[in-house]
């Protein structure tokens, strides 16, 4: 069972047939989770910007508007448009956009940061969940993988190939996590658990190098499920735990809902873990959205995060990363959520996760960018420096962790600029007392992108990450010889009025 009906389903459209292609989304895209919102006025207005500029500047750049957006100038353009509208949020000029050469010099000397996405996601050859993926190109006749080249594929096919495309080829990212879904009916898991591992060992060898890393993922309350860790640290050991407190996420009428501070249920688990080593428990909290909590009421006390508090409290040994740092406010108007900080400084669950280590005196919570910043970005930038402040100030910059929720998204290539460009606006700053996130690569963004997930996941001393490996030199080729992001996103978006 899927949550949205036939009925919802009817009022939707496929985002990448869709939504408008330029780099930065102009509108909400959602899986079939939750229904996304119409898009605003002020992303109409975004949009007719963005049309009319980059068609002047494709023109005298003697290119298509399709081949401008795939430029860096493109996404330079995309962030103009939003400022414009939005108020300065992002660093971006109309002269990197109207200057190929000096938005390419930008892009170029960002391009080997080291970027670790903590939370990436494909599916299953198999799976019947195939709104996330209709509509994907032919990679293999895209030159990227000449392996594929020689046969046709299907949608089948191209599952894992495009994820790798996407997320290696078209993005500054050099490491990913895989991370799953679980359920109750064994073919609505997004992927196996076995095929997550023979996953993380196929890149990393074809690779040449530690570029994935992979969860195993829990399912308190279900019969055995312990015993299936005792088995994981010895077949897979896994990189870190992932788990959904709201229980099967996927068919939430069938879920086993769970309390991370269940001292029954869920503390002789952390002993598991403490004593393995993999001390990372990844905990999916937030994105409820209202049509959800009013049709599955029962799991609202499972979504927020009053029971993170206390289990970190007692685990010190072990790490407690708070996917989508609980944001809620999703299948809502992004303006609710703007409007929320507006009023109260605040913003539900968010705003709870980052007063946990002053409540509860710990340093070992982190909060996930996860689907939080490509919502906010698109729809209300000022409440993504909001979130982005509240987290850096409340979990300190060190527990802010890069993840992107791709390839729901598409390519996270325009979440990588989002947060390169963004700054906390002045008078947000000195309101609410954030400070700034500096410099694409100063040391704020860069704990975030890279150094805080280095340093959960072992990857500190990994000095061979940034020597070329299979993968660079694929990418290397890819931009000389391939025709670029496809700019595509995968899901829904909601049909014209």
């Amino acid at each position: 069972m899927k949550f949205l009906t036939e009925k919802q389903l009817a009022g939707l459209l496929p985002a990448e047939t869709a939504s408008f292609p330029s780099p930065v989304p102009t509108q909400i895209v959602s899986s079939d989770e939750y229904l996304p919102v119409p898009q605003t006025a002020r992303q109409r207005e975004v949009e007719a910007r963005l049309t009319e500029m980059s068609d002047a500047l494709a023109k005298r750049q003697g290119l298509s508007r399709r081949r401008f957006f795939q430029t860096a100038a493109g996404m330079a353009a995309s962030f103009v448009a939003l400022n414009q509208v939005f108020g300065r949020v992002f660093e971006a000029s109309i002269a990197e956009a109207a200057t190929p050469e000096l938005a390419e010099q930008r892009a170029q000397a960002l391009s080997g940061q080291m970027v670790i996405d903590g939370h990436t996601h494909f599916l299953r050859d198999d799976t019947t969940r195939t709104n996330f993926v209709r509509g994907r190109e032919n990679v293999g006749k895209w030159g990227w993988n000449k392996a594929l080249a020689d046969k046709e594929q299907t949608i089948e096919d191209l599952k894992f190939d495009n994820y790798i495309k996407e997320i290696y080829m078209d993005s500054d990212t050099k490491v990913a996590l895989l991370s799953n879904s679980a359920s109750e009916v064994p073919q609505d898991w997004f992927i196996p658990q076995e095929q997550v591992f023979k996953t993380r060992e196929e890149v990393n060898r074809n690779a040449g190098n530690r570029r994935m890393l992979a969860h195993f993922t829990i399912t308190p309350g279900r019969p055995g499920w312990l015993d299936q860790v005792d088995e994981a640290v010895e077949r897979f050991k896994p990189d870190s735990w992932k788990g959904y407190t709201v229980g099967d996420n996927t068919n939430k009428e069938l879920a086993h809902p769970w309390h991370a501070d269940d001292e029954k249920l869920m503390y002789p688990f952390y002993e598991k873990a403490v004593k393995s080593g993999i001390r990372n428990v990844c905990i999916h909290k937030g994105l409820f959205a209202p049509a959800t909590e009013e049709r599955f009421a029962r799991l609202r006390p499972y979504a927020d995060v009053r029971d993170v508090g206390k289990a970190a409290k007692d685990w010190p040994q072990l790490n407690f990363l708070i996917y989508h740092s609980a944001y809620r406010w999703v299948g809502a108007k992004p303006s609710e959520g703007m409007a929320e900080f507006d009023q109260t400084g605040r913003s539900s669950w968010t705003s709870d996760l980052a007063e946990i280590p002053e409540k509860y005196g710990v340093t070992n919570v982190y909060g996930d960018l996860g689907q939080i910043f490509a919502w906010t970005t698109v729809a209300e930038p000022r409440l993504a420096a909001a979130l982005m402040g509240m987290l850096v100030k409340g979990l300190g910059p060190d527990r802010v962790l890069w993840g992107t929720d791709a390839v729901w998204t598409g390519a996270p290539q325009w979440q990588i600029e989002g947060l390169r460009r963004l700054e906390i606006p002045a008078e947000m700053q000195k309101k609410y007392g954030f400070k700034p996130l500096g410099a694409a690569d100063g040391p704020v963004k860069t704990a975030i992108f890279s150094g805080n997930s280095a340093r959960l996941y072992g990857l500190e001393k990994q000095a061979e990450l940034t020597r070329t490996d299979r993968f660079a030199e694929l990418k290397a080729d890819y931009v000389a010889n391939g025709p670029g992001r496809s700019n595509l996103r995968y899901g829904y978006v909601a049909r014209p009025a």
